[in-house]
């Protein structure tokens, strides 16, 4: 065997090798960045505050990683339509009337903000079940910037404080569940409710889209401008 057909038979098993890590890398690099976060953010006691009087303010969840401040001022990215999840770092713009079931359009949406239900009700103090999701995917190219907003939804517990900020006032809820339901299931978009409630998904086993993951809110207060 010549030495240029030796170097080709043990090149192409490398360069496959290679490029099968390159793309599981790229596939779940986001969600291995943002788990490492939250375990230096958890490690340095470190925590995100909006109504924090003294603190750094902070925009980005990578330079966080670099201060020393256990204390970092979170200002909402607008407060016409907004999201911010103080304990996972979320701070995103919300996309009104978005389609759950044209994957173009979702797909569209998530390239600037999360993406509000077309058929879920804005946020108010009356019965309401306002619905956000953002879906993961495995294919790197093809993530809006928003996607992968929600993968650490899991880390949120019963009780923790979700944000909305809606026309300038600002809607607290409060963690009540955490379900994950198979495939397409729409269940919690449809469900009746009796008091003002949010509802957030995402892609569960993260990546996929096997089940979803679905965090369901209590309004608890309303705070206006």
């Amino acid at each position: 065997m010549s030495l240029f057909k030796r170097k080709k038979v043990v090149t192409l098993p490398n360069v496959l090798i290679f490029s099968g890590i390159f793309f599981l890398l790229m596939s779940f690099g986001p969600l291995i960045f943002q788990e490492v976060w939250y375990f230096i953010k958890d490690m340095k006691n470190q925590e995100y505050s909006l109504d924090a009087e003294n603190g750094e303010e902070e925009y980005s969840v990578f330079s966080s990683l670099l201060t020393k401040n256990t204390t970092l001022k979170i200002k909402p990215v607008n407060e016409d339509f907004s999201i911010v999840i103080e304990k996972i770092g979320v701070n995103a713009p919300i996309v009104p009337n978005v389609s759950i079931t044209n994957e173009k359009v979702y797909k569209e949406a998530l390239e600037t903000g999360v993406a509000h239900a077309i058929s879920s009700d804005y946020p108010t103090t009356a019965p309401s079940n306002v619905y956000l999701f953002a879906h993961a995917s495995l294919n790197f190219w093809d993530l809006g910037k928003y996607a992968t907003v929600f993968n650490l939804l899991r880390k949120l517990d019963l009780k923790d404080k979700i944000n909305i900020f809606y026309k300038g006032d600002r809607y607290v809820y409060e963690v009540v569940n955490k379900e994950v339901v198979k495939g397409w299931n729409t269940t919690s978009i449809t469900r009746p409710v009796i008091e003002p409630v949010l509802t957030l998904q995402t892609c569960d086993p993260p990546g996929t889209t096997i089940n979803r993951f679905v965090l369901t809110a209590k309004l608890i207060e309303k705070i206006e401008k």
